[in-house]
Order: structure tokens, then C-alpha cells, then sequence
């Protein structure tokens, strides 16, 4: 199954630019968080469907709507991993931060993936989900490098100031594009990388 590509990946926010606009939502108080974080919930969606083409358009009141239910879901899960953290701190410094860092980057970004797909409070503890990421170990990697190659690029065009809209709205492109390949349609066989950028 086609990976999305680097250069695929920086074209998207620029395919329909006056979407970037959106994201002077923020400004307003309160609601504009909400509102922009239902709008990466539905981003995150539509990449899952394999609907690069374009930003999708943003519903305000939709939007505003998801953005306060997920926070509202999440807290369940933040107040679990927060006694667990807590304990283990308690127990040992350096067995926390292995814990965190690991589960950091090859738990979390899947569990967030599977949360945005499925928008239940569940879905953040199916904790196999660990399995499609280590059964595709390579093109994971691989995810997480173009993740943090493009982060670079928009703080270097956060000087002309499209970088704040294009990396708030790009900023789980690759992970979900990851699920869409190994969780949603998994084949026989370990995803493969697509080779070019």
C-alpha cells in the first residue's frame, strides 16, 4: 500500500491555502482551541481515508463540538497514565523515564491514531495496537524520522509565518497515514516504505 511521501506530505496544507486561514480560530478565547483541535481530529480522519488532496473544509460548529467531547474523553486517560506515571516515579527515577520515553514513541502516537479514528474513550487503552508497530518496525521508524524532517521545515518557515498553520494541520500527517497502512487495511505481509520522497 502506497506511503505517504515527504514531498506529499509538505504540499497538503498548500493545496487549498486559504485554509491555512483557520487557524486564526485560536484567537478566539476558549472556543478556538476546541474548535482547532476538532479540526486536526477531522484532518486526521480524512488522511485515515486516504483523502490527501486538500485540507478538508472546517465546520465550526462541528468542530467546536469534537474538540470539547475528545478533551472531555482523554481526561479518563490522562488521570490513568498519570497514577501509573506517579507510581513509578515513586519507585524509580530511571525505570520512569525508560517507561515514558518508550511509550512516548511506540504507544502513544498509535493509541492517539486509534482515539482520533474511533473517538471513544476506549480506544486509548487497546494497548495491542502495539503489535502493527513493531510488525512494521522499519516503516514506523521511517514515520517518525519524516515526522520530525518536516517539523523542521515548518519552524524554518515559521519565519514567513505559513509554517505555524501548515505544521499545526500536518502535525500527525505521517502517523496517520501509518494507521491507515497497518491498522486499518494490515495485508499478509509487514507494510513496506515507499522509497521516494
Amino acid at each position: 500500500m502506497h506511503a505517504l511521501t515527504f514531498r506529499e506530505a509538505f504540499n497538503y496544507p498548500f493545496k487549498r491555502p486559504i485554509a491555512l486561514l483557520n487557524i486564526l480560530i485560536i484567537l478566539i478565547p476558549i472556543l478556538g482551541g476546541f474548535v482547532i483541535g476538532g479540526y486536526g481530529v477531522r484532518i486526521g480522519q480524512a488522511i485515515m481515508r486516504g483523502e490527501t488532496k486538500e485540507l478538508p473544509k472546517l465546520d465550526f460548529g462541528d468542530c467546536l463540538k469534537l474538540g470539547f467531547m475528545m478533551f472531555l474523553k482523554a481526561i479518563p486517560f490522562a488521570l490513568v497514565i498519570s497514577i501509573i506515571f506517579g507510581i513509578l516515579i515513586q519507585i524509580d527515577l530511571m525505570l520512569y523515564a525508560i517507561v515514558v520515553g518508550l511509550a512516548g514513541l511506540f504507544l502513544f502516537p498509535i493509541l492517539g491514531m486509534n482515539f482520533i479514528k474511533k473517538e471513544t474513550v476506549s480506544s486509548l487503552f487497546e494497548v495491542g495496537l502495539i503489535k502493527p508497530v513493531f510488525a512494521n518496525f522499519g516503516d514506523y521508524i521511517m514515520v517518525i524520522l519524516k515526522s520530525i524532517a518536516l517539523g523542521i521545515v515548518w519552524i524554518i518557515l515559521m519565519i514567513v509565518l505559513v509554517g505555524i498553520p501548515a505544521s499545526t494541520f500536518t502535525q500527525n500527517i505521517f502517523m496517520a497515514d501509518f494507521y491507515r497502512r497497518a491498522v486499518l487495511k494490515p495485508s499478509a505481509a509487514p507494510v513496506m516504505e515507499t522509497p521516494a520522497m
